[in-house]
C-alpha cells in the first residue's frame, strides 16, 4: 500500500454565526489597546480538511484548525512531496521526515499543525486497512466509556450561565468548565466579576461536581498570584492557561504557589516541549491537541511521557482524533466536550464538516469497536454554508 495523493481543502464558513460578546473569555490580547473585540483574533471560522488516498483506494481524513490557508500552502508545497509514494505503515518514518524536513522553519505552531493533519489521515488509513478503530491500534480499550466535561460555559450574563449549567447538569454532566471574562486590564472590578461568576456556578452545581476554570492566556503572573488565593475556596479542579504559553517559569511558579492545579499545553507543539513543562513541574494537567502536536504518532508518545510523570492528559477541544487517544491510555481520565452549537468561536465547525462524532450520553462518550479508522466521514448537509478552496 502506497500513498497516491494528498488533497488539502479550506472550508470557509459563510453561514450563521453568533455575534461577539464583550468579556466573553479572557485572552492574550486583553492587555493591548484595541478598538475591536479582543477574542476576534482567536476565532477561526474556517478549517483545512486533508484527504490522503492510497493506491488501494483507501482515503484517510485529517484536519487543521489553525491558519487554514497557510496550512494548505504548507501541505501542498512542502509536506506532500515528503509522503507521496510512501507506505503509510511507516508512520514513524513519515512523521520524522516531515518534522525534520521542516525543522529550520517549523517545530512549533502552524507547521506542527499541518504535520498533525497528515499524520491523523495516515492513522485513519491504517485503521481502515485492517478494519479496526484507531484506538485499537494504540493499545485498545482502557475504559468502558469516556467521562467528559461540559466545556461551553463562556462568560455571559450570570443568570444565563447558571441556567446553562443547570440544563447540562440535568443531562447527566458532573464536570463543567467555565471561562473567566476579565483580566489585569479590568482592575479590581474585574477581579470581583470573576469571583462572582465562579460563585454563581458553584451555587448551581454544588461541590459534589467538578468545576474547571480557564483564563486562555489572559492573565499576567502578578495578576494570577493575586487572584488564585481568592479562588481556592471554590475548589476548582484546575485553572487553565493563566499566562501566555511561553512563560514556563510563570507556570512553574503558579503551580507551586497554590493548592489549585495549573493546567496547560493547548499551545505547546512538541514532545520535547512537553518534557520541558513536566521537568519544570510547570503543569499538573497536560492539555495537548492531537491536531497541533504532530498528530497521533506524537500524541501517543506524549501520553507515555505523562504516564511516566504521573501527570494526567486531558486533550483540548474533544473531537475524534483526541477521543481515540483518550480511550487507549490510562494517562487520560476524561475528555473535553462541546455540544453541537451555532458557530461562535470556531470549535463548532468540526461538527459541521465531519460526521461520526459521538454525542455525550449522561456525561459519557462511547467509541464503536466496529468502526474502522477514526470513524469519520465528510458531512454533506452543510456544504452550502461553506466556501471551499481547492
Amino acid at each position: 500500500m502506497k500513498i497516491k495523493s494528498v488533497r488539502a481543502r479550506v472550508f470557509e464558513w459563510k453561514g450563521k454565526t453568533v455575534p461577539p460578546q464583550g468579556n466573553f473569555c479572557s485572552n492574550a490580547m486583553d492587555l493591548l489597546y484595541s478598538n475591536s473585540e479582543t477574542m476576534s483574533t482567536f476565532r477561526f471560522h474556517s478549517w483545512t480538511v486533508v484527504e490522503i488516498e492510497t493506491d488501494t483506494g483507501i482515503v484517510g481524513l485529517g484536519n487543521v484548525a489553525l491558519a487554514p490557508k497557510i496550512a494548505k500552502a504548507i501541505i501542498d508545497e512542502y509536506l506532500t512531496p515528503l509522503v507521496l509514494g510512501q507506505d503509510p505503515w511507516d508512520y514513524e518514518y513519515l512523521f520524522q521526515r516531515m518534522y525534520r524536513g521542516t525543522h529550520a522553519w517549523g517545530r512549533k505552531g502552524i507547521t506542527m499543525a499541518t504535520i498533525s493533519a497528515i499524520d491523523i489521515a495516515i492513522w485513519d488509513i491504517l485503521g481502515k486497512s485492517v478494519g479496526k478503530p484507531v484506538f485499537k491500534l494504540l493499545g485498545g480499550r482502557t475504559k468502558e466509556e469516556i467521562p467528559c466535561y461540559y466545556s461551553k460555559l463562556y462568560r455571559t450574563d450570570i443568570k444565563e450561565m447558571q441556567a446553562e449549567a443547570e440544563k447540562y447538569m440535568k443531562q447527566g454532566f458532573t464536570m463543567f468548565k467555565s471561562r473567566f471574562g476579565y483580566g489585569p486590564a479590568h482592575g479590581t472590578k474585574g477581579v470581583a466579576e470573576n469571583l462572582k461568576a465562579v460563585e454563581a456556578i458553584r451555587e448551581v452545581i454544588g461541590y459534589d461536581n467538578d468545576l474547571m476554570l480557564e483564563c486562555y492566556m489572559g492573565w499576567t503572573l502578578e495578576y494570577a498570584k493575586r487572584i488564585l488565593p481568592k479562588l481556592e475556596k471554590f475548589q476548582p479542579r484546575w485553572v487553565e492557561e493563566p499566562v501566555i504559553a511561553d512563560d514556563i517559569d510563570g507556570y512553574a511558579e503558579l503551580n507551586q504557589l497554590t493548592s489549585i492545579p495549573i493546567s496547560g499545553g493547548e499551545h505547546e507543539y512538541s514532545l520535547l516541549g512537553f518534557k520541558q513543562l513536566l521537568d519544570r513541574k510547570a503543569v499538573s494537567v497536560v492539555q495537548y491537541d492531537t491536531n497541533r502536536v504532530g498528530g497521533i504518532t506524537a500524541a501517543h508518545k506524549i501520553n507515555a511521557l505523562c504516564e511516566a510523570y504521573s501527570v494526567p492528559v486531558i486533550p483540548h477541544a474533544g473531537q475524534m482524533h483526541n477521543y481515540h487517544l483518550t480511550m487507549s491510555t490510562l494517562a487520560s481520565p476524561m475528555s473535553e466536550y462541546f455540544p453541537m452549537f451555532d458557530v461562535e468561536v470556531g470549535n463548532e465547525l468540526f461538527y459541521y464538516i465531519f460526521d461520526g462524532e459521538p454525542v455525550a450520553d449522561n456525561g459519557f462518550l462511547q467509541l464503536d469497536d466496529n468502526k474502522p479508522g477514526l470513524g469519520l466521514t465528510l458531512k454533506t448537509e452543510f456544504l452550502k454554508d461553506f466556501n471551499i478552496i481547492e
